[in-house]
């Protein structure tokens, strides 16, 4: 749940709907972090060290291939 002493102040800077989308993009952002930090950890107990420009590079991918898309990708 929010704080509600985080919640007021973001509606005292945005409307509803603002409200709604932000927390939409935040929260889709932290998904993708996680999934990536779980890919990355688990190919790096497989395969060895991931060196930060190819973390970074990986992020850029995941993030290309969401904007393709346009939503989240169904679990398969």
């Amino acid at each position: 749940m929010l704080p509600e002493g985080t919640a007021e102040a973001m509606r005292q800077r945005m409307d509803k709907h603002e409200f709604s989308a932000f927390v939409a993009v935040v929260v889709e952002r932290e998904l993708r972090g996680q999934v990536l930090d779980d890919y990355l950890a688990d190919y790096e107990r497989r395969k060895g060290p991931v060196s930060a420009q190819e973390q970074e590079r990986a992020r850029q991918i995941l993030d290309e291939v969401f904007a393709e898309k346009g939503e989240w990708p169904a679990e398969s």
